[in-house]
Order: C-alpha cells, then sequence, then structure tokens
C-alpha cells in the first residue's frame, strides 16, 4: 500500500533544498520532558548494551539511556554544529537523505538504529529504511518515534492528510515495504496531562 502511494504524498509546502532549511543550528528539543523519557525507555528495551547504534536524523540531543554504554554510536543528521554538540555520537555524517538515500556504512555494521521525530521529512522513506535494513545485522532492532509536532513546511504531504493513528499505520507501511519483521506500533506516551503524545513503529532486519 505505501509503495502505491503517488509522488504528490511525499510533496511539501516547502520544496526549497532542505540543506538551506537545517543550515542554522536549532539548540531545542522537538518533544517534551516525558516524551524524551518515552524515546529513551524504549531505546533501553530495545538496544543491546556494547552494541554499535546508529542515530538517523540525529541532532545535538541523544536519547540513549545514560546509564548504558555502547560500543559505538554513530549520528547521521542535516547540521553540522548540532552533531558536533551531541555528547553520546563517537562519530558523525552530515548528508540530506532526501537528496542520496543511500548510507556510508557497510553491510550489517549496527546493533540497532533509532530515528527520532523525523521520519515525517523523508520523501523517500522506503529507500532509506531499506539502506537501514541493509546497515542492521539479521535480527536487529529499528525504532521509530514521532509525535503530533513537527515543521509543517518540511512534512510530506501525506503526513498532513492522517491522524496520529494513521501515522502509525503509514509509519508501519514504511517498515513492511522495506522488509523489516516484526513489525509493530505502539503508543508509548506518558500517562500524564498536558505533555506531548509519543508513538513508535519497531521492526527488525531479517534473520
Amino acid at each position: 500500500m505505501t509503495e502505491n502511494l503517488p509522488p504528490e504524498a511525499f510533496r511539501r509546502q516547502d520544496e526549497s533544498p532542505d540543506a538551506d532549511f537545517y543550515s542554522v543550528p536549532r539548540f531545542v528539543t522537538h518533544i517534551d520532558k516525558g516524551a524524551i523519557a518515552a524515546v529513551t525507555q524504549l531505546y533501553r528495551e530495545s538496544f543491546p548494551p556494547g552494541g554499535a547504534v546508529l542515530d538517523l536524523m540525529s541532532s545535538w540531543v541523544s536519547h540513549l539511556p545514560e546509564e548504558v554504554e555502547y560500543s559505538r554510536v554513530v549520528g547521521l543528521g542535516m547540521n553540522e554544529a548540532e552533531l558536533a554538540k551531541n555528547p553520546r555520537l563517537d562519530a558523525y555524517v552530515v548528508q540530506d537523505l532526501n537528496r542520496d538515500p543511500a548510507l556510508p556504512f557497510g553491510d550489517a555494521e549496527f546493533d540497532g538504529c533509532g530515528i527520532c521525530v523525523s521520519i515525517d521529512y523523508l520523501i523517500r522513506p522506503v529507500e532509506v529504511l531499506r539502506e537501514v535494513r541493509r546497515v542492521l545485522k539479521p535480527g536487529s532492532p529499528l525504532v521509530v518515534t514521532f509525535s503530533n509536532r513537527c515543521f509543517p513546511t518540511k512534512a510530506v504531504a501525506v503526513w498532513h492528510m492522517t491522524d496520529d493513528r494513521g501515522h502509525v499505520r503509514l509509519v508501519k507501511g514504511y517498515l513492511e515495504a522495506a522488509g523489516f519483521t516484526d513489525v509493530q506500533g505502539l503508543d508509548r506516551s506518558p500517562k500524564r496531562l498536558f505533555s506531548d503524545p509519543l508513538y513508535a513503529v519497531t521492526g527488525r532486519a531479517p534473520e
């Protein structure tokens, strides 16, 4: 179903180069503390201690649990100043995935991958996720998290056309089309008033 979406589904209000939009660093958080804690808990549950983790579409904050040590954490994002400030990254790459969805990593290089509040900006999400599948070791987890907030002019049209449940179905479709297994949609919203909601779709690279 996802791969049958028309090209118009992935158009954006602002089609100017993403490199221009992200050229100025934004040292802010895009979800609140409760939602961030929910992302961290998912990472704690999903990524193996001592493993190599890919933080895709990364910025100046990693949501990895502070008490867990990983052998290597690599970030890929759009703004070098943000990536350079991220204390959890052992290495980083500046790359616009909407221009080039091919990841500059080897096959089966990582034990887990997280994409936090960014999946809504990809114009070729299935291509990117196939690359994620390639660089993950067999059986390794992918955790995609999102909320109800975004940069509206840069989110793809289909994201604006659906609600929270629709977003979960859409992202599940992305993962399934990219060849991930054990794909699940989750509502991990904090159980308190006035917190940002937090949704996730998880899957595993095929064995």
